[in-house]
């Protein structure tokens, strides 16, 4: 069923073959032979280029690239009670729609750690922001990759032009 709605690890997998639960696509991903699986993961609450420049990126640093999206109860969690303003079943359809992208999965805890060590991904992209020591899960990869961000382009940049522009 596309999109996910429920519990981000017994989620059905959808139409599209892009969205699996952790479970599901770490028992796909250990059929991948010689073949480099990339990971990257976030709240992605409402898409912009910076996103999307990042991803395209992560992608070229291997031949699958996995994206683990921040449920929504990790998001608040996160971010506080007004996010995410996407819902999780929405944001796994967006990401999932993205050619660079070959699979999406959704966690539930505060960090990837556990999902990370579930997939088994030969390399982890991260934004430049985060120093090496501050990646969550370097020590379960073969490779970080830090990508420099898009200068100018935020989340949370884009809700204060939103709310300025629009009087929130």
């Amino acid at each position: 069923m596309w999109p996910p709605t429920s519990s981000p690890n017994t989620l059905p997998a959808p139409n599209s073959g892009k969205y699996h639960p952790r479970a599901a696509l770490a028992r796909l991903l250990s059929r991948r032979g010689k073949k480099k699986v990339v990971f990257a993961n976030g709240c992605f609450d409402i898409l912009h280029a910076g996103h999307v420049k990042l991803l395209s990126r992560a992608k070229s640093k291997g031949d699958r690239l996995v994206v683990a999206l921040n449920s929504d109860r990790s998001v608040r969690r996160l971010k506080g009670a007004g996010r995410p303003l996407v819902p999780q079943s929405e944001r796994a359809q967006v990401i999932a729609a993205l050619s660079c992208v070959d699979y999406v999965t959704i966690f539930d805890e505060a960090t990837p750690l556990e999902t990370i060590r579930i997939l088994k991904p030969d390399v982890l992209v991260k934004g430049a922001d985060y120093k090496i020591s501050e990646i969550v899960g370097r020590g379960d990869v073969k490779k970080v990759v830090r990508i420099p961000l898009v200068k100018g382009i935020s989340t949370t940049g884009l809700v204060r032009k939103i709310l300025k522009t629009h009087g929130g």
